[in-house]
């Protein structure tokens, strides 16, 4: 391996290229690294976590926060690649690099705090103890990351875990491979003399399994549920803890007096932002009956105007992943043929089509991999557009009698990620946000949460379990251990064989009184 947090490339490694999703272009070669070649990279993270864990608080915190400086300096280098892997709009990569520095940042600065040991009280039989609870780092955290957001999703596991005095290796998606290697080179760069603390391994699924089976202390996952469930089979082998998030079916609800041109704005930025590829995304409003109409209709307006394409006029990028069109394209065509409407986009909404409102240029790759807007009302609760996670520019809009079948139908799916309300009064609108069962609600705003590195973020359900960011992300990437320290030797101890049994049943009634009358 190099210093680089990368391996030395020999005449036996197999390579992959990745790709300009956009024309097909080769990007790069990368490495596929094997079992032996990440079970090298754990054995070195574990050497350097040892040095890494031992160092106060502080020190850790001064290297990372270097780190975050150095991406902060480089943000040109590393949101470029970022635009290259996945095709977003490279304004889209400088946000993700702007969030994840804030992240970054609270991560470095709070983990001392969040972490340190505490004392707690201890009870009426456990007097004569005192008794206190730190927080352990695990040892080596293995990542597999995302394509759709590779620094922003990955770094709330990678970013937390370094915080909390791990050593980590990652696994970028095999879609956006170079961005994983510039982050670990940066790291490299900036925390000098912990060689293998944070390690990037390259190549697809059989990369991912042979991570999952190389003993790591635990696996965080970003990435479909039905490769969750694959992955979590191989960590189960080894009891290896397993973190998982694994996309929503994110809804909106909006009541009768919410304002509708706000709603509008942020309903078409949070299912067209990315092309639609957000696991918080939005993919399903639901707006009482008195509204719907009308916020169809600014819907409509906004979306009419977004472009995809590749060009700096361009409102986002091509789907990333080859075959995702298909994906729309039977969502967009089942929703038709169970009688949903279009009043954007509908049946001409294909991968690379230029007939459609907002459509790709005629300029743009043919057959490319840019989808049209897609707006849908009425879609039948059971249709795969209102059921499965389409992740494309799609969204679908239905009306509802009230805010309670609002919750209902919100409810009802597997997934539970993000949802948002908009609502006229803030009051009541988080008090709709508690009645639904998303792991993070954004009241009056789409994705308000991910902007807030000390608030947890994770779901349920096909949503996956766990939680990054904030202190219970911090907590994640740590054991708790419970100590107890005696002080004195107790009036009468129940723990001892020596102790005579009217003594210990004189104590047990004595209890039983008090907490009777407690």
């Amino acid at each position: 391996m190099t210093d680089t947090g990368t391996h030395r490339r020999t005449p036996s490694t197999a390579t992959f290229t990745s790709r300009d999703p956009a024309t097909g272009r080769p990007l790069a070669e990368h490495p596929v690294h094997g079992p032996e070649d990440v079970a090298r990279a754990v054995e070195r993270g574990r050497a350097a976590g040892v040095r890494w864990a031992a160092l106060p608080a502080a020190r850790r915190r001064a290297h990372l926060l270097s780190w975050k400086r150095l991406l902060a300096s480089e943000l040109d280098a590393v949101a470029a690649s970022v635009a290259a892997e996945t095709g977003k709009p490279l304004q889209d990569a400088e946000l993700e690099l702007l969030l994840t520095l804030e992240h970054l940042s609270w991560a470095a600065r709070n983990a001392g705090r969040v972490l340190r040991g505490r004392r707690v009280r201890t009870g009426l039989p456990a007097s004569n103890q005192s008794a206190s609870v730190v927080h352990r780092p695990l040892g080596v955290v293995g990542v597999i990351g995302p394509w759709n957001y590779p620094v922003y999703t990955p770094m709330g596991s990678i970013g937390y875990a370094l915080a909390a005095g791990n050593a980590v290796v990652f696994k970028p998606s095999e879609y956006t491979p170079g961005t994983g290697v510039l982050l670990a080179r940066l790291f490299e760069r900036a925390v000098p003399g912990f060689a293998g603390l944070f390690t990037v391994v390259t190549g697809a699924a059989g990369t991912g399994a042979a991570l999952a089976a190389s003993g790591v202390d635990k696996l965080a996952f970003t990435g479909s549920p039905g490769t969750a469930r694959k992955v979590m089979e191989v960590c189960a082998r080894s009891l290896t803890p397993f973190l998982a998030e694994c996309g929503g079916k994110d809804a909106v609800l909006v009541t009768a007096d919410a304002d509708l041109d706000a709603a509008a704005d942020a309903i078409v930025w949070g299912a067209l932002g990315n092309a639609g590829q957000t696991c918080a995304g939005v993919e399903r409003v639901y707006a009482v009956r008195a509204v719907h109409a009308r916020l169809c209709d600014r819907v409509v307006e906004r979306a009419r105007a977004l472009r995809p394409g590749t060009g700096p006029d361009a409102a986002y990028g091509p789907l990333t992943m080859p075959g995702q069109g298909d994906v729309v394209r039977r969502h967009v065509d089942a929703a038709l043929a169970a009688g949903a409407g279009a009043p954007l986009g509908g049946t001409d909404a294909r991968p690379g089509g230029t007939d459609a409102p907002g459509s790709a240029d005629p300029a743009e790759p043919s057959g490319g991999p840019f989808v049209a807007p897609v707006v849908l009302v009425d879609v039948p609760e059971d249709c795969p557009a209102m059921t499965e996670e389409t992740f494309g520019p799609t969204v679908a809009i239905n009306a509802v009698a009230d805010v309670d079948e609002a919750v209902r139908r919100t409810n009802a799916s597997r997934y539970a990620l993000g949802a948002a309300v908009f609502c006229g009064s803030r009051r009541e609108g988080a008090a709709i946000a508690s009645r639904l069962r998303a792991g993070a609600v954004s009241v009056n705003s789409v994705l308000g949460f991910a902007a807030v590195p000390a608030l947890p973020f994770g779901g349920s359900g096909d949503s996956g379990f766990g939680r990054v960011h904030g202190a219970e992300g911090l907590r994640a990437f740590t054991a708790p251990q419970s100590v107890t320290v005696r002080r004195f030797a107790p009036p009468v101890d129940l723990t001892s064989f020596a102790t005579p049994s009217a003594a210990k049943a004189r104590a047990v009634a004595l209890t039983r009184w008090l907490h009777t009358r407690r």
